[in-house]
């Protein structure tokens, strides 16, 4: 099979979409580009899909090169026959492909390695052959009173060697693998000692469940418990049985030779076979679980970032505190900073005299039209205090979340934007911008410091941060960027730019000033023809005289509308203001060789509305006043609340006391819930009932079952 027929049947995939898509990513394609501009290379795939094949062919990829340093390490050692050449190069499982390597692979000092340099060999395949009952005649060649001083000596190298070609056998291997599969059962205990410092793992102190069944939270909470050296882990199954079905296989007698490999398969098992599967199973149920919570990591991170964007008003933005005061900074349309401010209107300092004064002048000074204020400490309290206050006009006040705020702040980025300012002004600012525009914002947050994940630092960081940036990039191409005001981290995000171009768009807007039309693209340095067709489709230019240059029709079809204009006698806006013009369009007559009728539908879409943005409108939760404090909670009060984080096992919902409460998967709905991302999305307004409040240990049980 080719690459694209293993992938085509992998994902269940037409062979032509497949193999469409896979020539645009060899070609150097984006995803993003992929998926909006080529449909009909792709027959319509999403850009999911699109991704599952980039990966299943980088793994491929892969595969190939290994294969290709396993053959010529085996050729170089001249045990390379046609016959396992042709096994090498007819496999596609990676797993498969390293036991096919095993017998040639390189090794350190074994007790099988010794056994062969004292020439023992030839009495292991004699014993191995189990022909022979008279196994100490037969050694007793072999022993030599230097290397090899007795008999007994001579037959345990030779069962050495034996243990070491059993556990290389493909079909003892994956006898044992499908007795993992089947029976292993998972289980931890408390390292002595450590019971009171690990609490946090008490539910893991005695624990004991068959591997398949355990859930992802689950195996990480585990593994982090036995990183920390709080548990002691291991990954049990019936030994006795295992080593029957191991010795089925390589036993064929029942003379004294195939005793000996009897006992030599044992050996092989206990000492070599099950240290070794039970490595590979851990590592596979690690990688299944990091699969798992990575998905519903990126899947959090996405709806943060689709968050719905207040749009171009005037921010207040408040960072709130008791002791140190609330850090006010005033922003234009634009997210830039106009002023900031510190005032008291809390405990110690009440100066709600003060602060009031303060804000509703500088409200009236920057003509704000709305307030931003962090959800951290004295969050509530702060909120209480703007709704007393009188402004000149109303102004909503939006709680946002300060997650990853600090780590804006003291960051580079922050530094290079605000240089004269402090991180209390920076962390201000980045509250306030994430109320203008999240995504915007939170680009320039690593993702893992954002506050949707769990267990983000125990998973995989490589296949986190592919996942992550994958994520980051469909929600900025989808959205779309202004190349006029989009900051360098922003635009890193677009396809087929990168760090060093975004840079260079930056740096040849403050030279030269906005650019005019996305054409003035291709005059920024190292912005070739390439990468000018990744990445034009998903910059917008408002500013430019061709009102295609803020749509997200691509450059390469501008052609293609004028025309339409053209046969409906009027011009390209003509066209997009006129809803009549476009209905007199008939898409079919515009198919071509290299458009298909899903890219005109995408460009009718587009001359319907262009550069419209994908987010919702954006409203503002309106917490019980009356309720501040953990300790103001009672069982079945219920309440108002905003969704913060999605796990596998529920959601964390604020609901203004400074402590999230958890709705558990089972308290989501009255049906049965496998997957609380089909129930909730971060950033939902819901109603919840407290069922139970444990001040001491800082726990809220919450139902949605209302």
């Amino acid at each position: 099979m080719s690459i694209s027929e293993l992938i085509s049947k992998e994902l269940n995939i037409p062979i032509s979409q497949v193999a469409g898509t896979v020539n645009l990513l060899d070609d150097g394609a984006t995803i993003p580009f992929i998926s909006r501009y080529r449909k009909e290379a792709t027959g319509g795939l999403n850009e999911e899909d699109i991704q599952s094949i980039e990966q299943r062919l980088n793994y491929y990829h892969e595969l190939e090169k290994r294969r290709a340093t396993i053959l010529k390490t085996i050729e170089a050692q001249e045990q390379l026959t046609p016959e396992l050449a042709a096994r090498i190069n007819a496999c596609w499982d990676a797993t498969a492909l390293e036991d096919l390597y095993l017998p040639y692979k390189p090794k350190r000092k074994t007790r099988a390695e010794a056994a062969r340099q004292k020439g023992l060999g030839p009495l292991a395949k004699i014993i191995m052959a189990q022909n022979d009952g008279d196994i100490e005649s037969r050694a007793q060649r072999f022993v030599d009173g230097d290397k090899v001083k007795t008999i007994d000596e001579a037959i345990e190298g030779a069962q050495d060697i034996i243990a070491e070609w059993v556990s290389e056998n493909t079909s003892v291997r994956n006898a044992v693998r499908r007795s993992f599969r089947r029976d292993a059962i998972l289980k931890s205990h408390f390292v002595k000692g450590k019971e009171i410092e690990g609490r946090n793992y008490e539910n893991y102190y005695e624990f004991s469940r068959p591997l398949k069944y355990v859930s992802s939270h689950q195996l990480l909470a585990i593994r982090r418990g036995e990183n920390e050296g709080f548990l002691k882990v291991s990954i049990d199954i019936d030994d006795d049985r295992a080593i029957d079905n191991v010795c089925r296989i390589v036993v064929k007698g029942r003379n004294r030779a195939s005793e000996l490999v009897d006992e030599a398969a044992e050996d092989s098992y206990k000492r070599l076979l099950k240290p070794q599967i039970e490595t590979e199973f851990a590592a596979i149920s690690k990688e299944k679980a990091d699969i798992e919570a990575i998905e519903m990591f990126a899947q959090n991170v996405r709806q943060l970032l689709f968050s719905p964007p207040l749009g171009r008003k005037r921010i207040m933005a408040i960072d709130p505190g008791f002791r140190t005061g609330c850090k006010v900074v005033c922003l234009d349309e634009q997210g830039n900073l106009l002023h900031h401010d510190v005032i008291y209107p809390t405990a110690p300092h009440n100066d709600v005299k003060g602060a009031t004064t303060t804000v509703t002048q500088l409200a009236k000074k920057y003509h704000i039209q709305a307030i931003a204020l962090g959800n951290g400490t004295a969050s509530r309290e702060t909120e209480m205090f703007l709704k007393r206050v009188r402004f000149d006009n109303h102004i909503d006040i939006h709680v946002v979340s300060e997650n990853g705020a600090s780590v804006y702040s003291a960051s580079k980025v922050a530094r290079d934007e605000f240089p004269n300012e402090d991180v209390t002004v920076r962390g201000a600012v980045s509250i306030g911008r994430r109320l203008l525009d999240p995504l915007a914002e939170l680009v320039k947050i690593d993702p893992k410091s954002i506050g949707v994940g769990q267990y983000q630092h125990d998973v995989d960081q490589n296949r986190l941060k592919q996942s992550l940036d994958f994520t980051v990039s469909s929600c900025v191409n989808s959205v779309g960027v202004n190349v006029n005001t989009a900051s360098k981290e922003l635009l890193t995000y677009v396809a087929g730019l990168g760090p060093a171009l975004a840079q260079n768009i930056v740096n040849y807007r403050a030279e030269h000033g906005d650019f005019t039309s996305r054409e003035q693209l291709m005059q920024v340095p190292k912005l070739g023809a390439k990468t000018f067709t990744q990445a034009a489709g998903f910059l917008r230019i408002p500013e430019s005289e061709n009102p295609l240059d803020n749509s997200a029709v691509h450059p390469e079809r501008y052609a293609l509308v004028e025309r339409m204009a053209n046969d409906c006698h009027c011009t390209v806006s003509d066209l997009i203001k006129d809803k009549a013009c476009r209905e007199e369009i008939d898409i079919k007559k515009y198919i071509s060789n290299d458009v298909g009728e899903p890219t005109l539908v995408d460009i009718m879409r587009e001359l319907e509305k262009p550069g419209r943005d994908p987010r919702e409108g954006v409203t503002a939760v309106e917490f019980d006043e009356n309720i501040t404090d953990i300790k103001d909670l009672r069982e079945g009060m219920e309440l108002n609340g905003i969704v913060t984080n999605i796990t596998q096992f529920g959601a964390f919902v604020d609901i203004g006391v400074h402590k999230e409460g958890l709705v558990h998967v089972s308290q989501m709905a009255t049906r049965r819930v496998d997957n609380p991302s089909k129930v909730v999305r971060i950033g939902q307004h819901v109603r919840v009932r407290v069922l139970n409040v444990d001040i001491d240990r800082q726990r809220i049980a919450l139902t949605m079952k209302i």
